[in-house]
């Protein structure tokens, strides 16, 4: 039997659906999701196997014009994984549609070696005359439809290229679960703070231990302020307390084990605009940074 595999970029403008098309995709909840735009930072890989496919999906940090050093780092990221995929989905909101041409986004990458498949996010938030429409140009999909999503992934099969299997056809990610700590606590924090608060928000793990139950886990939460620490913690240490329980509930249903996850919160001012801080927390420079 012949097999394909291949990489599938996720790309497009801030939350315009690419996390939650890849949870829909893996079904499972596997990418942290938020209604606030650029929530992704670090790509997020996610592997779905049928019987002669292997599709390795990269969820990209949107690709938007960056104000900062951090912003700089997640074009970065987005712009190298754009290309490096065999097939590229252009995900765009089917309410706003039509979407602008790729390359209108990447105009810095000089070609685009992967194929580009238009692909219209929020289905279900159009009549379905306009999803008809919309279906001539591209794929349209719905989270909630099983349909749309299978429907998807029959129309990129084709487009992988031939190969053997990367990896073991049960695997849905490739990232550790140390990498998923600081993504869900960050998730909570969307979850619960308001407004910026949540942009400042970053969270290294100090200690895991998987070889106990539960599984013990110690991270640090940073903000930039001093005054962001205090309502990062909340009312004696609600606010923290549930951030930590969400992002603790993610990790047991993730692994399948009791976890006890202890959180502490510093300030470390402007490490979003902090060359050695964006280094500590693994995201990299821009080569304007590096040379």
């Amino acid at each position: 039997m012949t097999t394909r595999c291949g990489i599938v970029a996720l790309a497009g403008l801030p939350n315009v659906g690419k996390s939650t098309l890849l949870n829909a995709i893996l079904g499972t909840p596997l990418s942290m999701v938020s209604p606030k735009a650029q929530a992704t930072r670090l790509p997020v890989t996610g592997i779905r196997t049928e019987a002669a496919a292997q599709f390795i999906f990269l969820d990209l940090p949107g690709l938007l014009e960056p104000t900062y050093l951090l912003q700089r780092s997640l074009r970065r990221l987005a712009l190298e994984g754009v290309a490096q995929a065999d097939v590229i989905l252009h995900l765009h909101p089917a309410p706003d549609a039509p979407a602008p041409p790729l390359i209108t986004l990447v105009p810095d990458l000089p070609t685009l070696r992967g194929k580009v498949v238009p692909v219209y996010t929020k289905g279900d938030l159009v009549s379905p005359e306009r999803r008809h429409l919309l279906e001539a140009e591209g794929a349209v999909t719905d989270s909630g439809d099983a349909a749309s999503i299978a429907a998807l992934l029959q129309r990129l099969e084709p487009l992988l290229p031939a190969g053997p299997f990367r990896h073991d056809p049960d695997d849905i990610g490739t990232q550790p679960v140390r990498f998923f700590v600081g993504e869900y606590l960050r998730e909570g924090a969307f979850m619960v703070l308001d407004d910026e608060l949540p942009y400042a928000f970053g969270a290294e793990v100090e200690e895991f231990r998987d070889d106990r139950s539960p599984v013990y886990i110690r991270a640090t939460v940073f903000v930039e302020r001093e005054s962001q620490k205090g309502i990062v913690i909340g009312h004696k240490g609600a606010t923290l307390r549930q951030i930590g329980a969400h992002a603790r509930s993610r990790l047991e249903a993730l692994i399948g084990e009791p976890v006890y996850l202890e959180t502490w919160v510093k300030v470390l001012p402007k490490w979003r605009r902090s060359p050695g801080a964006l280094a500590r927390f693994g995201f990299p420079l821009p080569e304007a940074e590096t040379s």
